[in-house]
């Protein structure tokens, strides 16, 4: 099984006003890291090499991808430039009430659709973390438990 993950967000400003040029001028270099990046498999993309054509709900934006395992999303998130960009998330997105984030187990070969994540989504806000959506914090506590039987 692979591990799918949405994360979603509504842009503070139209993607072409000077206040998102940092986070639109380096959509690809992040993008070519996460591509680069040991356990990445695939990710949502419009013809513009990015999702940022794609929207959901009450017109967020999207990052939909899968990796191998949740330790390669992990590294690509926190250990790479990425984090940078993760850290500043504030100044180009709204501050979100309600789960904007989503793991969830897929097939090997399976490429979600966004309808399919987005329902994920929606199943974990309602529902709370289960075998179908859960977060970052069952995910890791998963590994740990993991690590542990493997000692």
């Amino acid at each position: 099984m692979h591990l799918a993950e949405l994360n979603i967000g509504r842009f503070k400003h139209p993607v072409s006003d000077p206040r998102m040029a940092e986070f639109m001028d380096n959509l690809d270099r992040v993008n070519a890291i996460a591509e680069r990046s040991p356990g990445f498999v695939w990710r949502l993309k419009g013809d513009n090499n990015n999702a940022t054509e794609f929207r959901v709900g009450e017109d967020m934006a999207v990052n939909l991808s899968v990796w191998a395992d949740a330790k390669s999303l992990e590294t690509y998130v926190f250990k790479t430039v990425h984090v940078q960009f993760y850290k500043k998330r504030e100044a180009w997105f709204d501050l979100m009430e309600k789960p904007h984030f989503v793991l969830w187990w897929v097939p090997e070969g399976h490429r979600p659709s966004l309808d399919e994540a987005y329902s994920r989504l929606q199943r974990f806000e309602s529902e709370g973390p289960s075998e179908e959506a859960f977060g970052w914090t069952e995910i890791m506590d998963e590994q740990r438990m993991r690590t542990l039987r493997c000692a």
